[in-house]
């Protein structure tokens, strides 16, 4: 894995003028590490694993024959024997497979011609960045802009099109200013989502390079889940809370497992698509967590979904600041209003407070030695039952709340215990057994209900009004 202060390091020297080929040089070595493997379509069915999109779109000769045609051409109809066909697909797939590619990528015929005279080894870091540059990954003539989606102050988000595979895409367009070189958080992004393909965590297909901007392709989701709640009116489908809350946690267990934590858990940076399907995005906040533990920045995490011990100052934690927020987006899809809605640092501490109670050592030990928490001196309160502020969730729900909502960090439950908690029994015991790159809607019998007061144009009102979450 490349070392991304070694990365950042050299983006930023080569953007305030350095080597345009250093640059390039780096940013191959990132793309040809990127998700131009394509595994959000893969789905299950008897025979095991298949693409969801399982064609193969092969440009081949204008006459509708392949290139590598017999010198038998007298018989001028367009009939292809399917010996002939099996094979061309059979060709084509390896191709496909030995450069790591979408299934639906639409492959140039001069290049799979190019392709069956060249050895089909182990292919060489070179040959293999020449082989995506000639299909068009890097290239911003291989996307085609639709609509603008949103604009923040690093980056404009388009709606697009890739001419590779005829799918949408999101554009993310940073913008590179000449003195101060690519955003971190862009650099961070990258090296992040490289190495995360679950179906459960948005997919980054390509980056492309210019002088003025750095270009990042993503998979499109028509909104994200803040949009989602607007859209029927706050009150979600109980079920629909659990298949959302399901999938938040299964990208959370594996981005954890990764000893990634993603930081900045709301609910703008959770994406879906028409499906249902939800998707981890956003990644500038997120940090690899090195071993041994090191301390960390406490200015992470919106205000509202920022833990308690990190509101009071720690800079030593771990997995567990992610799960608090999933906590507070827990509630705010099953009560349709956010949880702790804070305007400070000390009002969010005081709503937390009012609501589960003030702190003591016995449920937050070191909490009396806090120099933070007692300069505001915070009246004491007693916990309020959770069954009074979360009335629409049963006995299971308001245990798996409270096991996020804890104080002590160190005995929130972690993202792959939540999942194995009984709220989650009506799902069935298949979704245990999932695949990471499959979605859970593969299950017979998952499927998201209608919401009460969800528009039955809900998806396609989405339009312009664009989530913020994959600006800067």
């Amino acid at each position: 894995m490349m070392n991304l202060k070694k990365l950042k390091r050299r983006l930023s020297l080569t953007f305030r003028g350095g080597s345009r080929g250093a640059l390039d040089e780096s940013l191959s070595e990132m793309a040809e590490q990127l998700s131009v493997e394509d595994t959000n379509g893969i789905k299950e069915n008897g025979a095991g694993l298949i693409h969801e999109n399982s064609r193969i779109h092969i440009e081949i000769g204008s006459d509708g024959e392949s290139e590598d045609t017999s010198g038998n051409s007298d018989d001028k109809t367009d009939y292809v024997s399917p010996v002939r066909m099996r094979n061309r697909r059979r060709f084509s797939e390896e191709v496909t497979k030995r450069l790591s590619l979408p299934a639906d990528i639409r492959l140039p015929g001069q290049f799979l011609a190019r392709q069956s005279l060249s050895p089909e080894g182990q292919l060489s870091r070179r040959s293999r960045r020449k082989s995506l540059s000639e299909i068009g990954f890097g290239k911003i003539e291989s996307y085609t802009k639709l609509d603008k989606l949103g604009e923040g102050t690093y980056a404009t988000v388009f709606k697009g099109k890739s001419r590779l595979t005829d799918n949408l895409v999101a554009l993310k367009e940073i913008r590179l200013e000449h003195e101060e070189g690519a955003p971190c958080t862009a650099i961070r992004e990258v090296s992040l989502l490289r190495d995360l393909k679950h179906a459960n965590i948005v997919t980054l297909h390509d980056i492309i390079h210019t002088e003025k901007s750095l270009t990042l392709v993503f998979e499109y989701l028509e909104k994200d889940l803040k949009q989602y709640m607007d859209d029927c009116g706050n009150i979600m489908s109980m079920t629909n809370v659990k298949i959302f809350l399901y999938q938040l946690l299964r990208g959370l267990a594996y981005c954890h497992k990764k000893q990634v934590l993603h930081r900045d858990l709301k609910p703008q940076n959770l994406l879906i698509n028409e499906r249902g399907e939800l998707k981890l995005a956003d990644f500038g906040l997120a940090r690899a967590k090195s071993i041994p533990t090191k301390t960390y920045s406490n200015e992470v995490v919106t205000l509202w979904y920022r833990p308690p011990d990190v509101l009071l100052g720690s800079t030593e934690y771990s997995t567990q600041i992610d799960m608090w927020g999933v906590g507070c987006i827990f509630y705010e899809m099953a009560c349709g209003r956010p949880l702790f809605p804070g305007s400070t640092v000390e009002d969010e501490l005081h709503l937390i407070f009012k609501t589960l109670g003030t702190p003591t050592e016995e449920n937050s030990p070191g909490i009396s030695q806090n120099e933070e928490f007692l300069n505001y001196t915070f009246p004491f309160y007693e916990p309020e039952p959770l069954i009074n502020i979360a009335p629409r969730l049963d006995g299971d729900g308001t245990d798996l709340l409270s096991m996020f909502l804890l104080y002590e960090a160190k005995k929130r439950t972690s993202a792959a215990d939540a999942l194995k908690h009984p709220f989650f029994n009506s799902l069935g015991p298949s979704v245990h057994r999932l695949p990471d790159t499959v979605s859970i809607f593969t299950i017979p019998g998952i499927v998201l209900h209608r919401d009460p007061g969800m528009r039955s144009s809900s998806f396609s009102l989405s339009g312009k009004i664009r989530r913020q979450s994959m600006l800067f």
